[in-house]
């Protein structure tokens, strides 16, 4: 038997409540949140923790009774992570999620991000496919050369080329992954690679041996596996694993397949693959019937013990198993899983809002995890029910995944010190001097506006800047607007285009309209709006207000990020941001398909 930390802490308010209560109870010896998120993770309290809780409750005029927060455990010491329980994480959110069409980010975009997911505790990012395009392949070679303890991995056809590109591109990273691919199903076979099953069979091979020569740890994926004819399946995954392959991904590439099928498929190839045991098996799933998390739980359940994903799900078409809920599952499920997984689940949000703030993809209210409405509760029994006990109606609480740990406590009088030490925390490292000043002065501009600044603030405060720093053709200074009820409003904008100011004006149907006219009768770029959506970035009528416009112009789709505690201004810059996309995004190699 042992003590269930988290429905203990829960018992005095969840993590914020308890630390100021043992605080008061406590003055001179108080206890950090901290110190409370790490009995969770520990899942144990030193003694003298404990007797200050029966302290505290006592105090509380509720006296604890321990033996309501025990629960039954099989060994007396917290079972170890081995390869047999642990589940690798694998996040492709810089390089499937970057697939959304819009989502394409920035160099710099990517490495904030991937800060953020080895703060969270990700076994491996793939940060890109290297052969894309020379700028794919700088942003994978500089996250190679800033993150230490993840694995970084590039993508890579079955071919020399770009097996050499990604070889090459995370050559400077301290552990490092080659993930080559091609896909298997009849059906991809013949109407896209045009190529016989040996032919395939070939080509996987000579990969595999190709990236040996940059790195042990070796990935091969068949892409549209879960189409694919289990016998070929099985002497292309044996012919790779004697090749050199470590980790072998069983891709469901379209969405396709259904839980109790990806569990069968699963246990049948892996009993048939010559080596099957001596490499880790891998779930890649899509959601284009919703059935991702679902999928790859079902493969987790058949043997497989990494699970490839991305924060929010993101991804192209319907995107990707979402990585917080795949975490979640198995962690809030222990019972019927049995395993483990590296995650730091408190950073589980704040990575969640930061893939949404740089991608402009914003999370729906009432998604797992991650949504606004996550963890409320509308209805009188529901309510009634969670101040009695949390666990009536919350199978989790929402500190456990970072949702009170969001909150800055800087202000308009704190120093350019305390911001540049909390932008470190948040993982974001401005490159320079003249950067870090010109955050710093935004800082004070936001809080002369805002009494409470928030982690969410920063993040989109820093975007922001870091698009105005940067050597882009169109750059945001001024703007006018009048609307009165009865009369077309009217804009007059100031921008600059190569360092030239421009002054514009227009008319249109609402302020929005009118701002985005302007711009265009001086620009004139032909491109058509897809889509304008704005946010709040945090509560309270004072918020900033976060904008994203999609632009596409002859095939290509950019995303445009602007904030503003005043949203038309957040309009202008989001356009702006993504006519400067427009002009300036490559022209990129397309991999065979999307696995």
């Amino acid at each position: 038997m042992q003590l269930d930390i988290d429905r203990l802490i829960a018992y005095f308010g969840g993590v914020n409540a308890l630390a100021d209560a043992l605080k008061q109870h406590h003055p001179q010896d108080a206890t950090s949140t901290a110190a409370i998120y790490k009995w969770r993770t520990r899942s144990s309290l030193p003694l003298n923790q404990l007797q200050k809780l029966i302290a505290l409750a006592e105090a509380q005029g509720r006296p604890l009774d321990l033996n309501a927060f025990m629960q039954q455990q099989t060994t007396l010491e917290k079972k170890e992570m081995t390869g047999n329980n642990r589940v690798i994480i694998f996040d492709t959110t810089l390089r499937d999620g970057e697939q959304s069409p819009g989502a394409a980010m920035t160099k710099e975009e990517k490495i904030r991000i991937a800060r953020q997911l080895e703060k969270l505790g990700v076994d491996v990012i793939e940060a890109g496919f290297a052969a894309a395009s020379p700028g794919d392949f700088d942003a994978v070679n500089s996250i190679a050369k800033v993150i230490q303890n993840a694995t970084v991995c590039s993508l890579a056809r079955a071919n020399e080329r770009d097996v050499r590109a990604a070889g090459e591109a995370v050559a400077p990273a301290p552990h490092k992954r080659i993930h080559t691919f091609i896909a298997t199903s009849p059906l991809h076979m013949e109407h896209k690679l045009k190529m016989k099953p040996q032919q395939v069979l070939e080509a996987a091979v000579n990969a595999v041996r190709i990236a040996k020569e940059y790195t042990d740890d070796i990935e091969f994926s068949c892409e549209d596996a879960l189409r694919s004819d289990i016998d070929f399946m099985a002497d292309v995954c044996s012919a790779v694993i004697a090749a050199g392959a470590t980790t072998i991904n069983i891709p469901d590439t379209v969405g396709y397949s259904i839980p109790f099928r990806t569990e069968a498929f699963f246990r049948e190839l892996i009993g048939k693959t010559q080596g099957g045991d001596t490499v880790v098996w891998s779930a890649h799933c899509h959601n284009d019937l919703g059935l991702a998390v679902g999928n790859s739980l079902a493969a987790v359940q058949a043997g497989a013990r990494q699970v490839e994903c991305t924060i929010n799900g993101l991804g192209e078409r319907a995107g990707n198993a979402s990585l917080e809920e795949i975490v979640m599952a198995l962690k809030t499920r222990h019972d019927i899983f049995g395993l483990e997984t590296g995650i730091d689940t408190t950073q589980i949000v704040p990575t969640s809002k930061l893939v949404s703030t740089v991608t402009g993809y914003p999370v729906q209210p009432n998604k797992a995890i991650v949504g606004a409405n996550a963890f409320a509760h509308e209805s009188g029994i529901h309510q009634d029910g969670i101040l009695k006990c949390r666990e009536t109606y919350e199978i989790m609480s929402a500190e456990s995944v970072g949702w009170s740990a969001n909150r800055l406590t800087l202000g308009k009088l704190s120093g350019r010190n305390a911001f540049k030490t909390k932008l470190v925390e948040l993982g974001i490292e401005l490159g320079s001097e003249e950067a870090l000043n010109a955050a710093f002065a935004r800082f004070k501009e936001l809080a002369d506006k805002k009494r409470e600044i928030f982690d969410e603030d920063l993040h989109a405060l820093v975007s922001d800047e870091m698009i105005n720093l940067a050597q882009e053709r169109y750059k945001y200074v001024s703007l006018k607007i009048h609307s009165e009820t009865g009369e077309a409003p009217q804009a007059e904008i100031v921008f600059g285009i190569d360092g030239q100011e421009q002054r514009a004006a227009s008319q249109g149907s609402g302020p929005i309209d009118a701002v985005f006219k302007s711009i265009e009768n001086v620009v004139g770029s032909q491109a058509e709006l897809q889509l304008y959506s704005v946010n709040a970035i945090t509560a309270g009528t004072e918020s900033q207000g976060e904008v994203t416009v999609r632009l596409a112009r002859q095939g290509r789709i950019v995303s445009g990020q602007g904030a503003d505690t005043d949203i038309l201004v957040a309009s202008a810059k989001a356009y702006l941001s993504a006519l400067n996309k427009l002009e300036s995004a490559p022209n990129r190699i397309k991999a065979q398909g999307d696995i």
